[in-house]
């Protein structure tokens, strides 16, 4: 951020709590960067995990769970039901939280990727404009380009889940 949001003044970088932080001096108010939050779903199908392939930058071509960020008036849950729609064409119900991943290698910024299992209750799995190739997995065949973003996190996290219940 190079303008305060409230004011247009340039922002000034000063050492706020052992930290160099963007600063206006206008509004004498300090700007904290924010972890992004993003949230999708877990679908399984007969053992095997539903990953697409990315359309868009970054992490095109990759595989990922269907899942995108937060809008600024939805709740994560309410996100995970809207990705998993929007990239799948199914609609979902939340069965429960599976776990949250802090990530850092995504050039749009750091974040969370909160992850929820879902079971479809209805639409039809399609391809889509953000994802393409929608295809159930099995643990041993996961494919090696994953996305950033946590969504490998998440990924190799349920492949060590389905290698322990063998």
């Amino acid at each position: 951020m190079k303008y305060c949001p409230s004011c247009g003044k340039i922002l000034e970088w000063r050492q706020v709590e052992q930290k160099q932080r963007p600063f206006c001096p206008q509004c004498q108010r300090v700007y904290y960067d924010q972890l992004k939050v993003g949230a999708g779903g877990l679908i399984e199908q007969d053992g095997k995990l539903l990953l697409l392939q990315r359309t868009n930058d970054p992490f095109r071509d990759c595989w990922n769970l269907p899942a995108g960020y937060a809008e600024i008036d939805e709740s994560p849950l309410q996100t995970a039901i809207r990705e998993v729609y929007e990239e799948t064409g199914l609609r979902v119900k939340i069965e429960r939280l599976v776990d949250i991943y802090f990530f850092a290698d995504d050039p749009r910024g750091n974040g969370i990727l909160i992850v929820y299992k879902c079971s479809p209750i209805g639409g039809k799995l399609t391809e889509t404009l953000e994802g393409v190739k929608p295809t159930f997995f099995a643990a041993n065949n996961i494919p090696k380009n994953l996305a950033g973003g946590g969504h490998n996190q998440a990924i190799h996290a349920w492949k060590e889940r389905k290698h322990t219940q063998i």
